[in-house]
């Protein structure tokens, strides 16, 4: 039974969350703040948080940015503010979905579902120790069995969401793919956004990149490929 944590300190509203996804067939831990779910976070293997931003002690901010130094646990925001920036500011982050409220819970558990059949479809069963794991690109090194990516033998702090796209790139080098490709392969074809988003996530891997942001190129009115040039 997969692990859901939920954070949240309006009691009446975490009840109504928690009986869909217990319904849902998951099994469902609740902190009130931000120090509970970095406590809970420390003690369960968790599948998937939802967050939320305005909390008592540390905001979803803060705990999100803790949990992304440690997990790549796919993370759904929650948020009453709807402005841009706090959506950005939660992608930079590294969180996987931004949820705006008010929202139906019936809608939440459905994107629970689907986020983490996306993640079991994108990143596939553990491979055998027998089969080709490690994909090595110039300075760049993924091992896909411990789902790790080391840049100059450096290991790099990705999202979920970053892992699989900066997977996909490499796995199709040199192949140029369209802002919708992108978007249809690691957010789902059901995604309601628009292509920023992908902008925003590859902007973020070329800052994790450092010095290697150049293994991914730009196509101006395109899209982006990953092309490794140490030259």
């Amino acid at each position: 039974m997969k692990k859901i944590l939920i954070v949240e300190d309006e009691i009446r509203f975490v009840e109504i969350i928690k009986d869909y996804l217990e319904y849902g067939g998951y099994e469902v831990f609740v902190a009130m703040d931000g120090k509970e779910a970095i406590e809970i976070f420390k003690e369960q293997k968790l599948d998937l948080i939802i967050l939320d931003i305005m909390l008592p002690k540390l905001d979803g901010f803060m705990v999100c940015e803790f949990i992304r130094k440690r997990s790549f646990v796919p993370i759904i925001m929650l948020s009453a503010l709807s402005e841009e920036e706090n959506k950005l500011k939660g992608f930079e982050l590294g969180i996987d979905e931004y949820v705006t409220k008010p929202f139906s819970p019936k809608v939440l558990l459905a994107r629970v579902n689907n986020l983490l059949k996306r993640i079991e479809n994108k990143l596939g069963p553990k491979i055998d120790s027998d089969n080709i794991h490690m994909i090595i690109k110039g300075s760049l090194i993924i091992d896909k069995l411990g789902y790790s990516i080391k840049i100059d033998d450096k290991n790099l702090i990705l999202s979920n969401l970053e892992y699989r796209l900066i997977l996909y790139l490499v796995e199709n080098e040199n192949i140029v793919l369209t802002r919708d490709m992108i978007l249809d392969r690691i957010w789902g074809i059901d995604y309601e956004g628009n292509t920023r988003v992908v902008d925003t996530q590859i902007k973020n891997l070329r800052k994790k990149l450092g010095s290697k942001s150049n293994y991914i190129k730009t196509l101006i009115g395109t899209g982006y490929k990953f092309e490794v040039c140490d030259g």
